[in-house]
């Protein structure tokens, strides 16, 4: 029997907590998301098309559809891109979201839960209940975006043990801003950022905290450079109800299947 199409077919590096807003938000309002990626380094090896795939040894020995060179996360190496893939997401990066029959992309990750919620807007309404909160929804969403920008430039540079120390302290700014605003906005006692309910303004949180907390792996770097780790031990008592959000969120049914098993992982990597 043949599987029915998915509403929606995601190709990216893996794991990747910026997927999850789509993931997440499928799991809240019956929508069907199909995931196909691999480890970042693996990336270079796969065909970028709707039909995201290893690359076969026929494909490797002749000639590519379209190869481009690779960019931010994914320097030194040629990425074989098809036509119908550049076409759907111009910008060529992932993750890359795609109708069911690969016609139209959907790139950027706030875009692309976005649509997963207007897919399953009949099942649950995670983008507002009118235009208002659906506004105040992409107030946060849109604040999101300054913060993820700094955020993955610090985390790659973290990589390199003589990063520019600026990178950290513009990293610490994003994120001292963007934490006072979400602690902000639960005052005094509200349980969600926008409404009565769980919204795309939760799940964005969460995702970016959770990509964020992949500075946790890179402490003894920091600690050589005498630099103290932006999400830190304390951040608990500085931001208690952005805190305690996050605390409740990620024992959620919807959000635990993608983020306790990440966070577990962490765990495990830092202090093994």
């Amino acid at each position: 029997m043949v599987k029915p199409m998915a509403d929606l077919r995601i190709f990216s590096y893996l794991p990747n907590p910026r997927i999850w807003k789509a993931t997440i938000a499928a799991r809240l309002c019956g929508v069907d998301v199909e995931i196909r990626g691999a480890k970042p380094g693996e990336l270079k090896d796969w065909l970028w098309d709707f039909d995201a795939h290893p690359l076969s040894h026929t494909e490797r020995s002749g000639d590519l559809p379209r190869a481009s060179v690779g960019r931010v996360g994914f320097k030194g190496g040629l990425l074989a891109k098809t036509d119908g893939f550049l076409a759907a997401h111009p910008f060529g990066t992932v993750p890359a979201a795609f109708s069911p029959d690969g016609t139209i992309g959907i790139f950027e990750s706030n875009s692309i839960m976005r649509a997963v919620a207007r897919l399953g807007a009949g099942c649950q309404q995670l983008y507002g209940n009118d235009p208002y909160e659906a506004s105040r929804i992409d107030s946060f969403l849109d604040a999101s975006l300054v913060f993820a920008r700094d955020s993955q430039i610090y985390l790659l540079a973290l990589s390199d043990q003589d990063f520019a120390v600026d990178i950290h302290a513009r990293a610490a700014d994003a994120f001292a801003i963007y934490a006072t605003g979400i602690e902000q906005a639960l005052k005094p006692d509200r349980r969600f950022l926008v409404g009565d309910k769980v919204s795309l303004a939760d799940i964005c949180f969460v995702a970016e905290l959770c990509l964020f907390s992949n500075e946790r792996l890179r402490r003894p770097t920091l600690a050589k450079r005498g630099l103290a780790p932006i999400l830190s031990d304390s951040w608990a008592q500085e931001f208690p109800r952005a805190s305690a959000h996050f605390g409740r969120l990620i024992g959620h049914p919807a959000f635990a299947p993608d983020v306790g098993p990440y966070l577990e992982k962490l765990e495990r990597k830092q202090h093994g």
